[in-house]
C-alpha cells in the first residue's frame, strides 16, 4: 500500500530490525505487523522473506495493522484497516481467519477491547465487523471471535446449482474430474463436494487443483465431505463438514475462514431450504463455526491465538 506522510521508512534496508508478532486462527498462521501510522514500505519481497518458513518467521500471510486514514482505498466506517498479503507477496482482499487474529492483535496492542463493543475493520473486500463470543458448545469453554463476513454468493445462481456446478476440478490423487461450485465471499472460491473421507484424505494439494474455466484472478479450492447433522440442547440444528483447502498464492493451509464460509454456503445451497443455518467446519487446524443469517450474510466464528513476539534482524533474512 502507498503510505502517507511521513515518508516510508526503508524497513528492508541493511541492519534494520522489525518487531512482529506470530499468530494463528485454527493454525492458519500469520506474521502481524504494527504500522498504525502508515510509515513502513511493506514490499512484496519483504512479505515473502518474513513468511518464509525456513529463513524467516513463517506464515501463510502477513497482516499489517494500519489506521484507515493512511489507506486511500479503505472503506468508510472503520478506524483500522487490515492490509493482508499472501505469502507470495500478492495483495489479498480478505481473510476470515486473519481478521479474527487482527482483532486479537489490536487487543494485544491495547488499541481495542471487547468491552468497547463491535470492532469495524476495513478490508479490500469492504467493511467487516468483529466481536468476542463464546466458543461453539461442541468445542468447549473458550473465547472466540465472530466476524460478519458479508454475503456468500453462489456466482452462477440457480442455473449453477441445477447443473451441479459451474466448473470442473482436477485434483492430484483423485482419478475422477469433479464438479465445482463458484462462491464469492469477498474473494473467489471453488467448492468441491466429495462423497467419502478417503477421497478427502487421498487428495494431494501439493500443487494447485486445475479449475476450468480458468478463473481470471485465480481461486481458492475447498474440498469438503458432509459429516452429518446434530441438535444442540437449545434445539439448533447444526451441520458438520470436513474440509481441506488450497489457497491461491499460498498452497494448502491448515484452515481458511472465507473457505469455510464458501463451503458451508455451497453445501447449504445444494441441500435446499431445510438445510441447517449453522455449520461446524472441521479443518486440519481445528474447528470454526459458520452461521447463515436471514439477511444473506454469513458469520464466521473461531479462535484467534498470538504465540510469539519476534524481533527480526532483516539483514539476516535470506536474499
Amino acid at each position: 500500500m502507498t503510505a502517507t506522510a511521513p515518508a516510508p521508512a526503508a524497513v528492508d534496508a541493511p541492519q534494520a530490525r522489525l518487531a512482529v508478532v506470530k499468530g494463528h486462527g485454527t493454525r492458519n498462521d500469520f506474521v502481524l505487523l504494527d504500522d498504525r501510522d502508515g510509515v513502513l514500505d511493506v514490499t512484496p519481497a519483504l512479505v515473502r522473506l518474513l513468511c518464509d518458513r525456513r529463513g524467516g518467521v513463517g506464515g501463510d500471510g502477513l497482516i499489517r495493522v494500519v489506521r484507515a486514514a493512511h489507506v486511500p482505498q479503505a472503506p468508510a466506517g472503520a478506524e483500522w484497516f487490515m492490509d493482508y498479503r499472501n505469502a507470495d507477496g500478492s495483495l489479498a482482499q480478505m481473510c476470515g481467519n486473519g481478521v479474527r487474529v487482527f482483532a486479537r492483535y489490536l487487543q494485544h496492542l491495547g488499541l481495542w477491547s471487547p468491552a468497547d463493543g463491535d470492532l469495524p475493520v476495513g478490508t479490500r473486500a469492504g467493511l467487516r465487523t468483529v466481536r468476542a463470543v463464546q466458543a461453539a458448545p461442541e468445542v468447549g469453554d473458550a473465547t472466540w471471535f465472530a466476524v460478519d463476513m458479508g454475503p456468500a454468493t453462489v456466482v452462477g445462481g440457480p442455473d449453477a446449482l441445477a447443473d451441479g456446478g459451474d466448473a470442473t476440478v482436477d485434483v492430484d490423487g483423485l482419478t475422477v474430474t469433479r464438479p465445482g461450485l463458484s462462491v464469492d465471499v469477498g474473494n473467489p472460491h471453488t467448492v468441491v463436494v466429495l462423497a467419502q473421507d478417503d477421497d478427502l484424505d487421498r487428495a494431494d494439494l501439493t500443487h494447485a487443483p486445475r479449475v476450468l474455466p480458468v478463473p481470471a484472478e485465480g481461486t481458492n479450492v475447498e474440498l469438503v465431505v458432509p459429516a452429518g447433522e446434530s441438535r444442540r440442547a437449545d434445539g439448533t440444528l447444526v451441520g458438520r463438514l470436513r474440509m481441506r483447502v488450497h489457497e491461491r498464492g499460498v498452497g494448502e493451509t491448515q484452515s481458511c475462514g472465507t473457505g469455510a464460509c464458501a463451503a458451508a454456503a455451497a453445501v447449504r445451497a445444494w441441500a435446499g431450504p431445510d438445510a441447517p443455518a449453522v455449520w461446524l467446519v472441521d479443518v486440519p487446524g481445528g474447528t470454526v463455526e459458520v452461521t447463515a443469517r436471514p439477511d444473506g450474510h454469513v458469520v464466521l466464528a473461531g479462535p484467534a491465538v498470538l504465540v510469539a513476539d519476534v524481533d527480526v534482524a532483516l539483514d539476516a533474512l535470506p536474499a
